[in-house]
């Protein structure tokens, strides 16, 4: 346990640049460049931001980001950005499309090719030109296609930047005012489900990106990913060790009361009352035999037997 705590240890620290640039271009999707606090900690986990990263990462990078609180409640603090970086503002739909060698970013279909009528409107969606998340949307008209293409692709950003590439759906309308998002975000997600998945596993709706996934195997798992897979097996293994020895303790308080013993008595005389049975085989004709009675059945069905 101790050597996993301390490869996580070890795998924050190397992380805090990859940390930095995310909540930077989280913080560049937003409207106004600003995120509140304790809705940005409902997201910490799923994001892999440290516990203590507002006191020991935050006042590291006093030209990138600061805090404001204009209210001056707790609950009203934000952080905001303060440097706009370039070479931040692009997405993983234009990161693929440059990998590909493509001048033109489009989303990617994960869908089977019996999906007729899916594949037919996701083409007709993708036919529209991409728009960056990282463009500002005040320009653009509610409801338009334009605005849904930036929204889509805007989801699609939020959750690449995650861990597990999914959110809960309820965190991320908390996010509405902020994102720029529409009321009825679920609608718009199941909409596409050739770029979202949304499930209802244990009655929490999350939205997954499809292309993040094989089947239901992450793909590309970021280092913190790989950490926490360990720390779940250590914790399998552990419960599985407990079960074992939980098992052995009550058995063998069974057997200091006598349950044990009685149970295997009771066990042998249901043996022997077999046994005399089988020894009364000429009486009932042998039929506890399992040949004798495939034998008894075919002369009782069978025409052709003799």
């Amino acid at each position: 346990m101790l050597f996993l705590v301390e490869e996580d240890e070890s795998v924050k620290e190397m992380q805090e640049p990859v940390f930095v640039e995310r909540l930077s271009k989280l913080l560049m999707l937003s409207v106004n460049h600003r995120l509140n606090v304790v809705k940005l900690n409902e997201l910490k986990r799923n994001l892999g931001f440290p516990d203590d990263y507002l006191i020991r990462i935050l006042p590291k990078y006093p030209d990138t980001f600061r805090f404001v609180n204009h209210s001056g409640r707790r609950s009203s603090m934000e952080i905001e950005l303060l440097s706009w970086n370039p070479d931040l503002a692009i997405s993983a739909v234009e990161v693929s499309a440059r990998k590909q060698g493509s001048s033109k970013p489009c989303f990617s279909c994960s869908l089977p090719s019996t999906w007729v009528k899916s594949w037919e409107r996701f083409n007709e969606f993708n036919a529209t030109p991409y728009i960056s998340p990282y463009v500002d949307s005040r320009g653009l008209l509610e409801g338009s296609k334009e605005m849904e293409k930036r929204i889509v692709g805007l989801v699609h950003e939020l959750l690449s930047l995650t861990l597990w590439k999914k959110m809960s759906i309820v965190k991320l309308g908390h996010f509405k005012r902020e994102f720029n998002l529409p009321e009825k975000l679920n609608i718009l997600l199941l909409k596409h489900p050739g770029i979202f998945y949304v499930s209802n596993k244990y009655q929490i709706y999350t939205v997954l990106l499809r292309e993040g996934y094989n089947g239901s195997e992450l793909i590309d798992k970021d280092p913190l990913v790989v950490v926490k897979d360990k720390f779940g097996e250590l914790m399998q293994e552990g419960l599985h060790e407990y079960n074992r020895r939980r098992y052995e303790v009550n058995l063998e308080k069974q057997r200091k009361k006598g349950i044990v013993s009685v149970r295997k008595e009771k066990r042998k005389e249901g043996s022997t009352e077999m046994s005399e049975q089988d020894d009364s085989g000429d009486k009932l004709g042998a039929l506890f035999d399992p040949e004798e009675r495939k034998r008894f059945y075919k002369v009782l069905f069978d025409d052709d037997a003799p």
